[in-house]
């Protein structure tokens, strides 16, 4: 048995205490980490308020782990106690599916989650199956890593899976936690980036991150400025907009993908798809190997996140700065 230290919640909305518990006997082909870092993310949030009813109490959050590896089991390949390593939202997958064999771990069906119905890394202590757990590259900013794996490695996927093209133009709706490293990253691609933001004050910070163009949000005429234009337009924002003036923008067979969690469904006329063969599509997160990738690629060009610093101690304080709309632009807990 292995006692771990932790912060838990013991109701929807409830503020974070110290918990302790224990993990079983590791299994053969499971990895203990030692928790460095660990980022803050939105669904850390809506887990925490269980909007998915799916949360079990005491709530232990925490996907954006960074850390070293402590214990492995006789039969983990290619992790050794020592390495420095990360864990995101997914821990296991049955590696022996239709998904699984063909890459996308992501979607196999019994696949586990590291902080659905066991506890996460806002510990000390966190396990995963050695086939999630990733190695870091060696010259890679431990303390920034976190975000990469989860807000970075769903922004990331959505460029793989729709062929986006380095002549490409694309859209990036919404410039928070996701959306800056969407900018980052589509730059680095080759893309001419339009930013789509309703905050006026951040249009400057936008355009350094990669930007070529921010258009106001708010602004329908802006928005008529770039009618027909883009190849692709990734949709970061959690909340419902007007779904038929961003298809407007698109050009013909142009994509918006979402990896914005919308409560409401999307309202989308079906000739603004048809007239120009546009289509609308969604992804979760990536499987190890392409997280991988995205890690070399953001360690190629010098990606990272752009990061505030709490101390685990004070994760009460952190969520209240990401509920209150201040984080900038993503939160990282460090033990």
């Amino acid at each position: 048995m292995i006692k771990v230290n932790g912060f838990a919640a013991h109701e929807p909305k409830g503020k974070l205490q110290k918990f302790q518990y224990e993990l079983p006997e590791i299994g053969l082909e499971e990895v203990d980490i030692k928790v460095a870092y660990c980022g803050l993310c939105h669904s850390d949030l809506s887990m925490l308020n269980n909007d998915w009813d799916m949360t079990q109490f005491p709530f232990v959050p925490g996907h954006e782990i960074v850390g070293e590896v402590i214990n492995a089991g006789s039969r983990v390949k290619g992790i050794k106690v020592g390495d420095k390593v990360g864990l995101s939202w997914f821990s296991q997958s049955c590696m022996h599916c239709q998904q699984c064999m063909s890459g996308s771990q992501q979607l196999c069906a019994s696949s586990e989650q590291t902080l659905v119905g066991r506890h996460g890394g806002f510990a000390d202590t966190v396990r995963g199956h050695w086939s999630w757990v990733i190695n870091l590259p060696g010259n890679m900013d431990l303390a920034k890593a976190g975000p990469l794996l989860c807000a970075g490695m769903t922004v990331f996927h959505p460029i793989i899976l729709e062929n986006v093209r380095a002549i490409d133009k694309v859209g990036v709706i919404g410039i928070g936690g996701l959306g800056h490293l969407a900018i980052k990253f589509l730059k680095h691609w080759g893309c001419e980036v339009v930013a789509f933001s309703s905050n006026k004050s951040k249009h400057d910070e936008i355009k350094s991150m990669g930007a070529s163009r921010v258009v106001d949000s708010t602004n329908i005429e802006e928005l008529q400025t770039v009618a027909g234009q883009l190849n692709f337009i990734l949709n970061t924002a959690h909340v419902s907009l007007d779904w038929d003036t961003y298809i407007n923008c698109l050009a013909p067979k142009g994509k918006l993908h979402t990896v914005g969690i919308i409560p409401e469904p999307m309202s989308i006329p079906s000739f603004s798809l048809i007239n120009g063969q546009k289509s609308v599509a969604g992804s979760p997160g990536g499987g190890p190997a392409l997280i991988k990738t995205m890690l070399d690629f953001c360690v190629r060009h010098n990606i990272y996140p752009i990061t505030e610093e709490f101390a685990m101690e004070n994760v009460n304080e952190a969520i209240k700065h990401l509920e209150d709309g201040k984080a900038r632009y993503r939160i990282v807990l460090k033990v």
